[in-house]
């Protein structure tokens, strides 16, 4: 039976694992998160499905089960599973996407090297993916494409199903012009992005930095452009803008371009952080740090994520500020995305190196300044970290959106807690409350985080209440709602059109 809804993610829905022999699909350990949300969408139709690759050492091996039924709390789907070789796996993600689109994506320029990149197997992964799309829609089927390493879906969708509506979300921040021409392929990857009904990013900015980099190579028209809404435009935020394009025309058909910032599941959240297992935690973790105060930072190890330039700040601050020596902490969670990557492992060694120094300069035998972990930490520890954390200290040099800023203010349903953040995380024009940092400046970065550590309580709770009640309104559903409005408005926009 063909799907009224057809979702087209890299990620598979559930967890793979092998129970004597044979093989299960478990769902996802943690319920917080984008998957869960899509998967909810099933129950809106009446079949769906997911298309996803899955890695296959001989992808026309017979046994392979190319087409699986799924059975969850969020009813009956298909999960179509593309098999790419390893070869596939490693050129089309992690070195087209990772090597020359991430730092193009997140304004490195400096990193970026298109000359490993084998366009070729690239087009010929998204092609799979859409061909697969083509096969699980039905006539008219709604299909919602995810990132930018799927950037070439929607054209060849387009291609072989005029009659499905398309829309794409981009999960990442989209660059200037200047930046994103940078890349060879990008018309191709635009004219591909213009073949949707709807194209949805974080935020204003990177919306309209998409309408430049589609205005500067082809023939696209404002159709309509409107002024960004108040708890959109955080003026603290370097990212902020004042009216954002909603609608273009582009060879006679009409795109609406939609800004929905990704949140999180906050009732799961706090459902987590009132329970009898976290407010044990809580206790003895604070029990554990006594009288010193805790900075708690968390991302993965990637050059975006600014983890180089905070420690660095952190080793300025215990230098400058001999009483914060002994009584202050700094846990620094920073998780490699991808252990195999050199740019990556040069990150983690400077990470290793400079928590060594600053521990060396600064330790005692009851007292170790920097805490780096660098191994994943359950969700439900990280919960009670971010309870038991007087600050939590999130910085990165570029973001799409980041959540661990938005899980932390959901966890403090105590209404205490000191949220920093910089400027350059798609978050900061939401949460307005936050203390901007700019992690470009060693003077706005070490100014930052005393000012947290001295703001009185009157102050914290203020600010805290006005973050937890942004994070609340524009939480992980009102994202995925928000995208669908914009597809149904569109849809209407474009029958008037025709008529």
């Amino acid at each position: 039976m063909p799907s009224d809804l057809v979702i087209v993610y890299h990620r598979q829905p559930y967890e793979e694992v092998v129970v004597n022999g044979k093989t299960e699909y478990r769902e996802n350990k943690s319920p917080n998160g984008i998957v869960p949300t899509l998967k909810s969408f099933f129950g809106r139709v009446d079949k769906g499905s997911w298309v996803a690759w899955k890695e296959a050492e001989d992808p026309a091996n017979p046994d392979f089960e190319r087409v699986i039924e799924i059975d969850d709390q969020y009813g009956k789907y298909t999960v179509s599973r593309l098999p790419l070789t390893a070869e596939q796996v490693s050129s089309f993600y992690h070195v087209s996407s990772k090597e020359a689109f991430w730092p193009i994506l997140h304004g490195f320029k400096e990193r970026y090297n298109y000359d490993p990149v084998d366009w070729p197997t690239f087009r010929e992964v998204n092609w799979a993916f859409a061909e697969a799309a083509a096969n699980e829609a039905a006539e008219g089927a709604v299909v919602w494409v995810h990132d930018y390493n799927l950037w070439l879906v929607p054209g060849y969708l387009r291609t072989l199903r005029p009659d499905v509506k398309i829309s794409f979300f981009h999960h990442t921040p989209f660059p200037s012009a200047d930046m994103f021409n940078a890349l060879p392929w990008r018309k191709e990857i635009l004219e591909s992005l213009l073949a949707c009904d709807v194209v949805g990013f974080h935020i204003p900015r990177y919306v309209n930095n998409f309408v430049s980099a589609a205005r500067s190579l082809l023939e696209v028209e404002t159709m309509k452009r409107e002024k960004v809404k108040p708890e959109m435009n955080a003026v603290t935020s370097a990212l902020s803008e004042q009216s954002v394009v909603t609608e273009l025309d582009f060879e006679g058909r009409r795109i609406r371009l939609q800004a929905s910032p990704v949140g999180v599941d906050v009732a799961y959240i706090e459902t987590l952080a009132a329970s009898p297992e976290t407010e044990e935690k809580v206790a003895q973790i604070k029990a554990e740090k006594g009288d010193t105060k805790l900075v708690l930072s968390v991302g993965r190890t990637d050059y975006t994520k600014g983890g180089i330039e905070q420690l660095e700040s952190f080793e300025r601050l215990l230098e400058s500020n001999p009483n914060l020596r002994g009584t202050l902490r700094l846990m620094h969670v920073s998780v490699a995305a991808n252990a195999n990557m050199t740019a990556y492992q040069e990150i983690q060694e400077q990470l290793e190196a400079l928590a060594g120094r600053i521990n060396g300069r600064y330790g005692t035998f009851e007292y170790q300044p920097v805490a780096l972990i660098s191994r994943p930490v359950p969700f439900t520890d990280l919960i009670a970290y971010y309870r038991a954390a007087e600050v939590a200290w999130i910085t990165p040099l570029a973001d799409g959106m980041n959540l661990v800023c938005k899980e932390f203010c959901a966890a403090r349903t105590d209404g205490d807690g000191v949220l920093v953040l910089s400027e350059f995380a798609g978050a900061a024009v939401e949460l307005g409350a936050a203390v901007p940092t700019n992690p470009f400046s060693h003077r706005s970065m070490d100014s930052g985080i005393l000012y947290a550590l001295e703001l009185p309580e009157e102050d914290r709770r203020g600010r805290m209440k006005e973050n937890r009640a942004m994070v609340a309104q524009h939480d992980v559903r009102f994202w995925a709602e928000d995208q669908m409005q914009a597809f149904e408005r569109n849809t209407v926009t474009s029958d008037v059109a025709a008529e």
